[in-house]
C-alpha cells in the first residue's frame, strides 16, 4: 500500500476539520513583525471605533488600496501592510480600536524634524473613529551619548531604558508635543532588521495599551459621585433598620432598598466592561515590558518605574471602585434579606393574631348557634303545643278523649313528645346543612 507521501494526499484532507481550525491557526500569524531598517520615522495612530465605524474603515482602506493600484485584503482581515511611495502603512483592527502605523526612511536621520506629516500632506487617510493614540517614533543608529536627545523630551517625565539585551535604547516622556504626538526615540546598534522591527512594534504597543488602560480612570471618576450617593443611602437605610418600625415604614425602606439595588446593578453593568478592559490592557503593557527586556540605564527612570508611579495607581483606582461596587451590592442584599425577614416575622405575628381572632369569633358563633338552636326548639315546641291544644280540644268536644281527659290535660301529656320531635327536627336540619356545605366545598 502506498504511503501518504507517495499518494500526495495530505492527511488532514482525510478528516473532517473543525470549523474554527483555519482561523485558530491563522490567528498566531495574523499580525506579524515586519523587518525595519534604520533610520526610520514612524507615525502611529489609534482610533476608538465601534462596529459600524470598523465596517466603514474597511471600505475606506479598500478605496485607499485601489487608489494606489493595490489589492485590498478580504473583508474579515484584521491586518494589512501597504507600500505607498516612500511610505509603508501597517493597518490593524482590534476589538475596540483600529491602528494606522505609517513609516518611512525618507528624511529620518534627524529625529523629530518632521513633526506634522498630515499637515504637510506627506500622509493622508480617512480616520475610522475618535483619536485615542498619536505617537511619533524615530529610530536611528545608536550614538555614544544620550545628551543630544534629552532636550527633546520633558525632563520631569523622561524615561530611558536599555532594551533587546542592551543592544538598543528607548527614550520617551509619554507627554504630547506641540502637535499632539507622544515622542518615542529608539537607538539601536548591531540589531537585525527583524529584531528592530519587533522592538519598535512592541514599544508602540506599550504606548497604545497604556493609553487604553487609562480609559478606565475617567469612568471611575465620573461614576464616583453616583457611587458615593448610593453608599450614603445604604448607610441611612441601615441606621433606620436599627430603630423600631411599623409595617408601612418597613415597606417604604424595602422599596428604597429595591431601588438602590437596581441602581447598583445598572452602575456595575455600565462600568464592568471598561474596568475589565483596563485590567487586560494593563497586563499587556506589563507583558510587553518583559518582552523588550527592559533594563535600567544610568540615572534615568525606567518605564516600569514610571508606570508604577503613574499607571498602576490608576488601575488600582479602578479595582478599588469595583471593590466598592461589590461591597455595596452585598450590603444592599444583606439589608434586603434583613428587611424581608422582619416583614415576614411581623406578617406571621399578624396572621397569628388574625387566627386567634377568627378562633374567638368561631367560638362566639358556636355559642350563638347553640343559643339560636335552643330558641328555635323552644319556639317550634311552643307553636306545636298550641296546635296540639286546639287538636285535643276538638277531640274532647267530639267525645273521643278517653279516661275523662280534658283538652288541656291531653296537650300537657303530649308536651314531652312535642319537645322531642322539635329537637329531632332541628338536628335533621343541622345535618342537612352540614352536608350541603361539604358538597359545596367539594365542587
Amino acid at each position: 500500500m502506498a504511503s501518504d507521501q507517495e499518494s500526495g494526499a495530505p492527511i488532514v484532507g482525510r478528516f473532517a476539520e473543525h470549523e474554527a481550525r483555519a482561523a485558530v491557526l491563522a490567528e498566531l500569524h495574523a499580525r506579524p513583525f515586519l523587518p525595519i531598517t534604520l533610520p526610520q520615522r514612524v507615525y502611529h495612530f489609534a482610533f476608538a471605533a465601534n462596529e459600524e465605524e470598523a465596517r466603514a474603515d474597511r471600505a475606506a482602506l479598500a478605496d485607499l488600496c485601489r487608489a494606489h493600484m493595490l489589492v485590498p485584503r478580504p473583508d474579515d482581515a484584521k491586518f494589512q501592510r501597504l507600500s505607498i511611495g516612500d511610505w509603508r502603512l501597517r493597518w490593524e483592527q482590534h476589538t475596540e480600536f483600529t491602528t494606522y502605523t505609517w513609516s518611512t526612511e525618507k528624511d529620518a536621520g534627524d529625529p523629530f524634524t518632521h513633526p506634522d506629516p498630515i499637515g504637510t500632506g506627506e500622509i493622508a487617510f480617512r480616520p475610522p473613529g475618535r483619536l485615542i493614540v498619536a505617537a511619533h517614533l524615530s529610530a536611528i543608529e545608536s550614538g555614544h551619548s544620550h545628551e543630544p536627545f534629552v532636550n527633546l523630551f520633558n525632563s520631569q517625565s523622561l524615561c530611558v531604558i536599555r532594551a533587546a539585551k542592551g543592544a538598543a535604547h528607548v527614550m520617551t516622556d509619554f507627554a504630547p508635543d506641540a502637535f499632539g504626538f507622544t515622542r518615542l526615540l529608539v537607538k539601536a546598534n548591531a540589531v537585525g532588521a527583524l529584531e528592530i522591527g519587533r522592538l519598535i512594534q512592541r514599544v508602540l504597543e506599550i504606548e497604545t495599551y497604556r493609553t487604553m488602560a487609562l480609559l478606565g480612570l475617567p469612568e471611575a471618576r465620573e461614576a464616583g459621585p453616583e457611587l458615593r450617593a448610593m453608599e450614603r443611602e445604604i448607610s441611612d437605610i441601615t441606621q433606620a433598620l436599627s430603630r423600631t418600625q411599623d409595617m408601612r415604614t418597613s415597606r417604604d425602606l424595602l422599596k428604597r432598598l429595591s431601588d438602590l439595588l437596581a441602581q447598583s446593578e445598572a452602575l456595575s453593568t455600565r462600568t464592568a466592561f471598561r474596568f475589565g478592559a483596563s485590567r487586560a490592557y494593563h497586563a499587556i503593557v506589563k507583558n510587553r515590558l518583559n518582552l523588550i527586556q527592559e533594563a535600567k540605564e544610568s540615572q534615568y527612570t525606567t518605564i516600569s518605574a514610571f508606570f508604577s508611579a503613574r499607571l498602576d495607581p490608576a488601575i488600582e483606582t479602578c479595582n478599588a471602585f469595583e471593590t466598592r461596587q461589590a461591597r455595596l451590592a452585598r450590603q444592599v442584599e444583606r439589608a434586603t434579606d434583613l428587611m424581608r425577614t422582619g416583614i415576614t416575622f411581623e406578617m406571621e405575628q399578624q396572621n397569628r393574631d388574625l387566627l386567634d381572632d377568627m378562633n374567638r369569633r368561631a367560638r362566639l358563633q358556636m355559642r350563638l348557634q347553640k343559643l339560636v338552636g335552643g330558641l328555635s326548639i323552644a319556639a317550634l315546641s311552643y307553636y306545636v303545643a298550641g296546635l296540639s291544644l286546639y287538636f285535643f280540644k276538638g277531640v274532647k268536644d267530639a267525645g273521643y278523649l278517653p279516661f275523662g281527659f280534658t283538652g288541656e290535660e291531653a296537650a300537657a301529656a303530649a308536651m314531652p313528645f312535642v319537645i322531642f320531635g322539635a329537637w329531632a327536627f332541628w338536628q335533621r336540619v343541622k345535618r342537612l346543612s352540614a352536608k350541603a356545605q361539604e358538597e359545596e366545598k367539594v365542587s
